[in-house]
């Protein structure tokens, strides 16, 4: 029984220091993290959606973006 225990919190450790080092594969630690480290979930999340917002448009009377070739 012990050995099991040893095994899996081995598992858990290498899992954790995998993901960490890839910095971005946290699905396989997001279980854990919400479970005993719930301020690094959320911070996870909230990067996420971050993520998959679209770029604000820009305001009439904006300068173009740099690298545009629209001179009007």
């Amino acid at each position: 029984m012990l050995v099991v225990v040893a095994l899996v919190l081995g598992f858990l450790v290498w899992a954790a220091r995998r993901v960490r080092r890839r910095a971005g594969g946290g699905s396989l630690m997001n279980p854990f993290d919400e479970i005993w480290h719930p301020i690094a979930h959320h911070a996870r999340l909230t990067v996420e959606v971050q993520d998959e917002l679209p770029a604000p448009a820009p305001l009439p009377g904006d300068d173009p973006p740099s690298g545009s070739t629209d001179h009007r």
